[in-house]
């Protein structure tokens, strides 16, 4: 033990699940937390260690800087000693902000910013700019027109009336209110004498754009029910109108309503008939023509912040070298030489450590909500590498997810180099290729939720061989042997022809049918681009099918939405086995607490019944309504059903205690009173999936819905668990175990993008197993996944690439598994032919 510099002393830590748990951990060096999925570990690392780290921390601070960190609660531990100062590298569950970019999470802009302030070429005459200037999130940079943002949203004929051969009165106009005030809309355009029967687009031109576009509002009699002769006779004889009417063209009314309602679902129904363009004025580009006119190597701002991160770096590096083409320049004006050599080489030194980390592909404005949650943090990871610290613990949440095994090497290298710099790195991590490369190793386990929550084993990775127990032992140490399985044969093709977006250029990809099929090449190659987006779209459009209606979202994601990209292409053969499709995405299941496992599957509805009709609730007349915690006759009415309530603190930051009414439980005394079993409603919702699998044992419709979510790897959440609280794989295999409960049809496409994100390779496995039955009932899985056990054990292999951006998009290698495996352009092949052979 004397190898590292001192240890973490962690004593009686009971966070969440840990039971008791002590145990010590070695200081610069790289630690990895394991276990099976919801086994304890992120309640060890993050709840623990982190969270006393950083409540420490901000014991330092005043109370009033101490209100701008996002505080965690105070860890339920008896001692800690011996930990340094600590970062946390999370995993991001909020949705980032559209203004949000590659380079402002890495500060890379800032230094681009500098270096055109005070190495640009100016035109002539023009004063110099400050850095600010530089940036569409200042006023003295952003665009006038569009606020930085280099799109204006505005509405089109095409947007506004989507099918023309519809008259007024049959809602040709659909961006025009529904119900009654779209009728007063119509009524009034009878009284004005425009013709409501004839096809739209059989109305002359300048009666259509007055319509849809004016901004007048003139007021005149209506005559409600009256058809349009009478209403014409009625208004010849001056007869008393139903009311007086005031009109509104459709666009007016689209951009009011979106600017002013406070209705997050008038404000969703809107935005689909808003179109996002190019800002007229910038033409995209963000910033005030000032800005825009200063050039760097013969690029402004914006054009050289939209190459790619490794184009990015060739164009620095003379600068940063002093390249003997630089030194006539150097000559003349010595000054601005040195300044621009400086900066740029403190750039390139910055954009070497993305190379390395794999984001080669990216480039400065890419939004950070398009990124995925593993570029995300090693963009983080990145600029913790340059920051130069020592003597600190990085805390970091399964840094390989969304990694390629060929990315994640670059990333075994990053941390190896925060190690090197005096740091102590606690990973919790599921690859296995992450695991083998760590100095200690604390698996915890031995399964999850209350089933869990010890510490098996804390030591050099070697030792581990030597816990029975240990579910990670088994798939470290090769103990577990899969039968061979040999590929099923498909049962036909969708064929996708001349698909365009993002890196796809006209690609043409053929999907089997009825069978399982895993599409993989490295990060940023374009899998998701041509499985998430365009497969999902074109069939989508083919089926007739509305995507899925998430949660309404805010202004931003609504714009945002307006300018996802659109996929070009075709589907050329393959519907007719097809009658339905399923995207099984990572996006929350909810946004607000209320919102959670039990109410998101159904399973509430059902155990609200068995509630209802328990023999002490009929007696009060109690409905199923009674037991929800949305509905005012059965909830707490202190906390309105919360659980918890508020607590302003001044200038620390607010707190969330149990309600004291209810202490928690959400619901009123007389809703509590009433059993089913010996448990209260409260009690039920607190049980975790396997606990409420043996309590409900008997009741076949809660019973196989409970085994679904078990068999996902998810028995270790509770059913009242919020919705806010669960990662992105989490809510993942939620949606998936609610379409597994479904009675299968057997003509069904099921999308799924890197459903094993968070899982232990032994939850892999039983997820595979869940695949494999929806399969077996004739449906088609079509799954974008890193991990070679799920490629390996899949019918058919789609690889994209070769390399990440624009060196990827196409199709490299396809077949079964073992011939992918043999194919040696495939960056994919070598990491498949470990784990066929």
């Amino acid at each position: 033990m004397s190898a590292f510099d001192g240890y973490v002393r962690v004593r009686g830590a009971r966070e969440h699940n840990l039971k008791n748990v002590s145990v010590d951990l070695p200081r610069n060096a790289l630690v990895v937390f394991t276990g099976v999925s919801g086994s304890g570990k992120s309640s060890l690392a993050f709840g623990t260690l982190y969270a006393e780290a950083q409540r420490r921390y901000l014991e330092s601070v005043s109370p009033y800087a101490r209100r701008l960190f996002h505080q965690m609660p105070v860890p339920e531990v008896d001692a800690i000693d011996g930990l340094p100062p600590a970062v946390a590298l999370q995993q991001q569950r909020g949705t980032p902000t559209t203004r949000s970019s590659v380079g402002s999470v890495s500060t890379l802009s800032n230094s681009l910013r500098m270096l055109y302030s005070r190495a640009g070429d100016y035109p002539a005459g023009q004063e110099l700019l400050y850095a600010e200037s530089f940036s569409p999130n200042t006023p003295q940079g952003a665009c006038p027109q569009c606020h930085g943002l280099g799109r204006v949203y505005d509405a089109t004929e095409r947007s506004m009336v989507p099918d023309d051969s519809l008259t007024i009165r049959e809602r040709a106009v659909a961006a025009w209110p529904t119900a009654w005030h779209g009728q007063n809309l119509r009524d009034i355009l009878v009284t004005l004498g425009y013709d409501v029967d004839v096809p739209w687009r059989d109305l002359p031109r300048k009666t259509r754009d007055w319509i849809l576009f004016t901004d007048e509002q003139p007021t005149v009699p209506v005559y409600a029910g009256l058809t349009p002769a009478e209403t014409r006779r009625a208004l010849k004889r001056k007869e008393a109108p139903s009311y007086q009417g005031t009109f509104t063209g459709a666009r007016k009314y689209l951009l009011q309503t979106f600017a002013g309602t406070e209705s997050a679902l008038m404000k969703k129904r809107v935005a689909q008939y808003l179109v996002s363009m190019d800002c007229p004025v910038c033409q995209g580009r963000r910033l005030r023509k000032e800005a825009l006119s200063v050039t760097f190597a013969g690029h402004d701002i914006t054009a050289i912040s939209r190459l790619s991160l490794r184009q990015l770096a060739q164009l620095l590096r003379p600068y940063a070298e002093g390249a003997p083409s630089r030194r006539r320049e150097a000559q003349r004006h010595p000054e601005k030489a040195m300044v621009t050599q400086r900066i740029a080489a403190d750039l390139l030194a910055r954009l070497h450590v993305l190379l390395d980390l794999g984001l080669g592909y990216l480039h400065l404005e890419r939004g950070t909500p398009t990124l995925s949650p593993g570029e995300l943090q090693r963009l983080r990871l990145a600029t913790q590498v340059r920051s130069g610290l020592f003597g600190v613990v990085y805390v970091l949440d399964e840094p390989s997810a969304g990694l390629h095994p060929a990315d994640t090497e670059a990333l075994l290298r990053a941390l190896d180099r925060l190690k090197a710099s005096g740091n102590s790195l606690f990973v919790v991590e599921h690859a296995l290729d992450v695991i083998r490369h760590a100095d200690w190793l604390v698996d915890v386990g031995p399964r999850a939720g209350q089933h869990g929550g010890q510490v098996l084993y804390s030591g050099a990775p070697e030792g581990l061989a030597n816990v029975a127990e240990s579910r990670t032992a088994d798939y470290l140490f090769g103990r577990v042997t899969r039968p061979q399985r040999v590929p099923r044969a498909p049962q036909g093709w969708l064929q996708l022809r001349g698909v365009v977006l993002n890196n796809l250029a006209g690609l043409d990809a053929d999907f089997p049918l009825g069978v399982l099929t895993g599409v993989s090449g490295v990060s940023g190659s374009g899998k998701s681009s041509l499985v998430s987006q365009a497969l999902v779209q074109l069939l989508l459009a083919q089926l007739g099918q509305a995507p899925v209606d998430e949660a309404p979202g805010t202004t931003e994601e609504l714009l945002e939405q307006a300018d996802a990209g659109v996929a070009h292409g075709r589907i050329a053969a393959g519907m007719a086995q097809l009658r339905r499709l399923v995207q099984v995405d990572q996006k929350p299941i909810g946004r607000t607490p209320r919102s959670n496992l039990a109410t998101y599957t159904g399973l509430f509805d059902h155990v609200r019944k068995l509630f209802a009709g328990t023999r002490a609730a009929k007696s009060r007349h109690y409905d199923a309504g009674r037991f929800s915690f949305n509905v005012a006759k059965g909830r707490c009415p202190h906390c309105s059903g919360e659980g918890f309530v508020m607590v302003e603190l001044l200038f620390l930051p607010s707190v969330y205690a149990p309600c004291p009414e209810c202490k928690g439980a959400r619901y009123n005394p007389a809703t509590l009173a009433v059993r089913y079993r010996e448990r209260n409603i409260a009690e039920v919702l607190a049980m975790t999936v396997e606990a409420a699998a043996e309590f409900f044992h008997d009741v076949p419709a809660l019973h196989h819905a409970l085994e679904v979510l078990r068999a996902v790897g998810l028995g270790y959440l509770r059913l009242g668990q919020p919705a806010t609280e669960l990662s992105g794989g989490e809510a993942q295999r939620i949606k998936l175990a609610t379409e597994l409960q479904r009675a299968s049809r057997g003509d069904t496409l099921y999308v799924l993008d890197e459903p094993t994100t968070g899982l232990h390779p032994a939850d892999i496995d039983l997820l595979l197993q869940q695949l494999h039955g929806l399969v077996d009932a004739g449906n088609t899985v079509v799954v974008v996944e890193h991990n070679m056990q799920v490629l390996a054990d899949c019918d058919w292999l789609i690889d994209v690439g070769p390399g990440a951006g624009e060196e990827g998009g196409r199709i490299v290698a396809q077949g079964i598994p073992a011939e992918v495996a043999a194919n040696r352009r495939s960056k994919t092949a070598p990491y498949l032919r470990r784990v066929l052979s």
